[in-house]
């Protein structure tokens, strides 16, 4: 993801069927902003995805150290596991399997380097948890995350 993405991520940000789970447009920006240009090296780093099919970009997904920020709900994981972040953006790509799919590749990318990739969707949020579920994770716990808020926890190993 680069800087010239930022209005289409907005874009997919104010989409219906990603309002609620993710926070408002400029906030998020501002959030991906402070973590660009972060040295790979850096305990913090996030690595930040546009995906595509063809040429036509349709969804985003970002992986980090799952202790680098303090969540709550991943303590007692593997110290060096994967926690991903993602959502389709683009809403001609959904119902058609494509979340699945680019999730399954992104995590068999990461498990060549990594023992375990965890996910954290809000337990309301079953078209997420079932694309995770078909791309491979498995649901292990339900826990409040960092605001209070229940997620599921979905791991990959």
């Amino acid at each position: 993801m680069t800087r010239v993405d930022y209005p289409m991520f907005k874009d997919w940000l104010a989409q219906p069927h990603i309002e609620g789970w993710w926070g408002e447009g400029d906030a998020e920006l501002r959030l991906i902003d402070s973590e660009m240009g972060r040295p790979e090296t850096a305990p913090d780093y996030v690595d930040m995805l546009i995906v595509e099919h063809g040429d036509t970009p349709f969804a985003f997904i970002q992986d980090y150290n799952a202790h680098a920020f303090g969540a709550p709900h991943y303590v007692g994981y593997p110290d060096d596991s994967r926690a991903i972040d993602t959502f389709l953006g683009d809403p001609a790509f959904l119902g058609q399997g494509h979340g699945a799919g680019y999730i399954a590749a992104r995590v068999a990318d990461l498990r060549k380097t990594y023992p375990m990739v965890i996910v954290d969707p809000d337990i309301k949020n079953t078209r997420a948890i079932a694309a995770y579920a078909r791309a491979g994770f498995r649901k292990d716990k339900t826990a409040p995350c960092e605001d209070g808020t229940p997620v599921q926890i979905m791991t990959h190993n």
